[in-house]
């Protein structure tokens, strides 16, 4: 956690609130550079009945992390609204149940560590008071865990963390930069969902692999489960490990 954040437990009061009755109602929205997870992009590009690559094009740059060496995706940037979320509106967020992961924990920050001895994902939060923020001090009667709970993010973070655990294994095997086509497939298997069940279902591209019609099936059926396959698979296919698969 940085040093100015102030780290909070879950059974903290949460003393904040946002809503059209904040003065800075949206401006959270505006002057953005967000990193955006490939189960944000499942998520909203569901909601606007997209495919990943339209989805990907019309909202979507991409540029390699200087520290993973891995593609990372934001909102496309664009100066002429203030850099703005492109879903934002006068009355707020228009994707909101579908909205990612950073927008549920603002003004949360999250971090997690794994326990040592038990292998578990440990959770640490932190409140971030920024200075355009005037939703804080708000006495809701509800705690950090009864917050997050409400905000609906746990499926978003449990996905998140499956794709650092996944960043710390490239890192630990593959440090540096992939190579481009490397970096391709990559985004494709977490991504574009969409060119990744098209590779499947037409080009054959797990035909060298003994998985089940049944369970080829269930990943071509549903955005989440291939986009766990996908995450076992780049394990496999770019760091050598074991495919691992539910089937």
């Amino acid at each position: 956690m940085s040093d100015d954040m102030l780290p909070v437990a879950l059974d903290d009061p949460m003393q904040f609130s946002c809503g059209p009755e904040n003065p800075c109602f949206n401006q959270c929205c505006r002057d953005l550079n967000q990193a955006l997870t490939p189960y944000d992009i499942l998520r909203m590009k569901a909601a606007l009945n997209l495919s990943s690559k339209a989805f990907l094009r019309e909202y979507t740059s991409r540029h390699t992390g200087p520290g993973s060496g891995l593609p990372v995706l934001a909102f496309k940037a664009n100066p002429a609204t203030d850099y703005a979320c492109p879903f934002v509106t006068a009355s707020g967020c228009s994707i909101y149940y579908d909205r990612p992961a950073s927008c549920r924990m603002y003004p949360l920050a999250r971090a997690v560590a794994k326990d040592r001895a038990t292998g578990e994902i440990v959770e640490y939060f932190a409140l971030i008071e920024e200075d355009h923020c005037k939703g804080f001090g708000v006495q809701d009667g509800v705690t950090i865990a009864q917050w997050l709970k409400g905000q609906d993010v746990a499926l978003h973070n449990a996905q998140n963390d499956k794709i650092l655990e996944l960043i710390s294994l490239k890192n630990q095997i593959r440090p540096g930069k992939l190579d481009p086509a490397e970096e391709d497939i990559f985004y494709m298997a977490l991504y574009d969902l969409d060119d990744f069940k098209y590779q499947i279902a037409e080009k054959g591209l797990l035909s060298s692999l003994k998985l089940s019609g049944e369970y080829v099936k269930k990943i071509l059926a549903d955005d989440l489960t291939l986009l766990n396959f996908g995450i076992a698979w780049i394990k496999y296919q770019l760091f050598g490990r074991d495919l691992e698969v539910e089937d």
